[in-house]
């Protein structure tokens, strides 16, 4: 297999860590950088020994050598971005959410398509070896037939208007950034939900601090979840079943144990599953593969998977009163 040559767009935290798993994945070379000053885009390429440094989008997105591109821009800004990637016949790796809506998600899948490029939805949970696990133990029926999801992610964050978490202009608001990793397990464990109620709390600038939701699902099960920017929740995950239950250990989204109980609570396996590097290699050796096999999207995030998530948060959102 060929060696890709990878660009990052927004060279903000999310990307440090992002690059550091880049350097040590298979079939990946950090190639090219960009922020909107070029300043900090020379000081990323240094640390991380990137071959070139762009002070603007454009340039990279124009590189006939960038293979694919990482954007780990705020919210707001990935439909245009990764729309004007795509008519540049670049493949796409977005960070999560891919869009803020569905309705701009379902245009990123058809212009992919159009383009015949690859796209996935930076969602590095469905590739650790903790969610792999999970997944085989729900089909291999180790816990019986499944009665519920329960699932939390909260942190306390001071508020500030012109933070990314809080500002509406930005996408902000827990929902999208750390409440779609509950809903998206809740949707991996039970498919497509055909209820789904939620409550929220909105700060002054009206995007959501808290929020909370229950989800109902055509064979009976149901999801109870949580996003908060306001107190430090166990972020863990627990999957009922009629003969037991899975947890995840804290934190769940990058969980490196997994811990099974039979139906009296009782632990009877605890299994440690380990990811490599920061847990980005496994999403990043996904996408190298997936080009180098010639295929538009991945088999285990495939993209009508990112739109139905992406429809879900919609609803979650009219429920709330959350727009952008």
């Amino acid at each position: 297999m060929k060696t890709f040559n990878w660009g990052i767009l927004g060279l903000g935290k999310i990307a440090h860590t992002f690059a550091e798993d880049l350097l040590q994945a298979q079939d990946a070379k950090l190639y090219a950088v960009a922020s909107r000053t070029k300043d900090k885009a020379d000081t990323f390429a240094h640390k991380f020994n990137a071959e070139k440094a762009f002070g603007n989008y454009d340039e990279l997105i124009n590189d006939p050598k960038v293979d694919v591109i990482y954007i780990a821009t705020p919210h707001a800004f990935h439909f245009e971005i990764a729309m004007q990637c795509l008519k540049a016949k670049k493949h796409i790796l977005c960070e999560k959410p891919m869009c803020l809506n569905a309705k701009q998600t379902l245009e990123l899948i058809e212009e992919a398509k159009s383009q015949n490029c690859f796209l996935m939805e930076g969602i590095w949970t469905r590739f650790i070896p903790a969610t792999i696990m999970l997944l085989d133990l729900l089909k291999s029926n180790r816990i019986g037939k499944l009665i519920s999801v329960e699932a939390d992610f909260g942190f306390v964050s001071e508020f500030d208007s012109s933070s990314r978490l809080f500002n509406k202009s930005l996408g902000g608001g827990s929902l999208l950034d750390i409440g779609i990793y509950p809903v998206f397990l809740s949707l991996l464990c039970c498919g497509i939900p055909t209820e789904i109620k939620a409550m929220a709390r909105k700060t002054s600038t009206d995007v959501d601090s808290f929020c909370s939701m229950l989800l109902g699902f055509s064979k009976g099960e149901k999801a109870i979840l949580k996003s908060s920017f306001e107190c430090e929740t166990p972020t863990e995950a627990i999957i009922y079943g009629s003969k037991g239950s899975i947890k995840l250990h804290s934190r769940f989204h990058h969980s490196e144990c997994i811990e099974i109980f039979d139906e009296n609570l009782d632990s009877v396996e605890k299994i440690q599953l380990p990811y490599k590097g920061n847990g980005y290699i496994h999403e990043i050796e996904e996408v190298n593969s997936c080009i180098g096999n010639s295929k538009t999207e991945s088999d285990l995030l495939p993209l009508d998977f990112s739109l139905q998530l992406a429809k879900v948060l919609d609803r979650i959102k009219t429920d709330i009163d959350l727009t952008y």
